[in-house]
């Protein structure tokens, strides 16, 4: 394909909307973009963009070239992931992409997985976006909730999450030991920022405690945490994580409705190469003690 590069390079100006977003994404000067893209549209005889102050917006054209191109990236993509995953050494890009909740007690793991594994690179993801494994956008997924059931996936148990009510023991000194779910009046709580969270313990919160008594929320779970044993208010954690801190009170034990379950997920093009399994297994065995009998 001759004009790979000017279609590429159009492609990123439509997915981008301006020029030096371009340029900075392919690594080239701005006016390679802009002869890249007059060379394009000289080729084909149609204008691809409408140019104005903001920047360019693909014209009807420009959309069909954007599908196309995204199409074609998207199969370069798959191919890259599938080409990096080869082989059967512990080595190269192995990139790992998870809720952002999970960060702390994951990258402990994550940290001695690369020190045991020196050769490999790792990429840790977190976004409210679902980066997608058939593309290779990702080698491992760990996903929440629901079994995820795209096709061509390979889906694992890793663990199920179990949370119950804590407070700081500074917090119960000052204001006692609540009666759950009975009299909550005069405490003050610790919550989710997300009024949408399908966290199952966000909804018996949202379910069971007046808005004015949660006087402090985050979207981030490690503020949260902080914010739990600081004394500001009641909140939920994970029950592994508070069970060897003296400084934390169950106020109420976990409940099977508020817990939830983590799964492995992974493409079936990569799952059974040896970078791929070999983390699967560290990963088990390093989260081993996190489990529940029930599991």
């Amino acid at each position: 394909m001759d004009n790979w590069d000017e279609i590429r390079t159009a492609y990123q100006v439509a997915r981008l909307g301006t020029v030096s977003g371009a340029a900075d994404v392919l690594g080239v000067h701005h006016a390679t973009v802009i002869r890249h893209i007059d060379a394009l549209e000289g080729r084909l005889g149609v204008k691809l963009f409408q140019r104005h102050a903001r920047g360019y917006t693909p014209t009807e054209a420009g959309q069909d070239l954007l599908r196309v191109a995204q199409a074609t990236d998207d199969q370069f993509s798959q191919l890259s992931g599938r080409i990096k995953g080869r082989g059967n050494d512990v080595s190269g890009e192995l990139v790992v992409t998870t809720l952002t909740g999970l960060s702390d007690f994951l990258v402990p793991v994550l940290s001695r997985f690369q020190s045991d594994y020196p050769d490999v690179i790792l990429r840790y993801l977190t976004s409210a976006r679902l980066f997608r494994l058939e593309y290779g956008e990702a080698h491992v997924a760990i996903r929440a909730g629901s079994p995820p059931s795209q096709p061509d996936n390979v889906v694992q148990p890793l663990l199920k999450l179990r949370f119950g009510i804590y407070g700081s023991r500074d917090y119960i000194d000052r204001f006692g030991m609540p009666e759950i779910p009975g009299n909550m009046d005069g405490h003050r709580f610790v919550g989710a920022d997300d009024p949408s969270s399908r966290a199952p313990f966000a909804r018996w919160m949202r379910e069971n405690i007046p808005e004015r008594q949660i006087v402090f929320r985050s979207g981030d779970d490690v503020a949260t945490r902080q914010a739990v044993l600081q004394g500001v208010g009641l909140g939920f954690l994970r029950t592994f994580e508070c069970e060897q801190n003296d400084d934390l009170i169950e106020v109420h034990p976990p409940l099977d409705e508020w817990e939830s379950r983590l799964w492995l997920v992974t493409h079936m093009d990569l799952h059974r190469t040896n970078k791929v399994q070999t983390f699967l297994k560290y990963l088990k065995k390093h989260t081993a003690h996190m489990r529940t009998d029930e599991e």
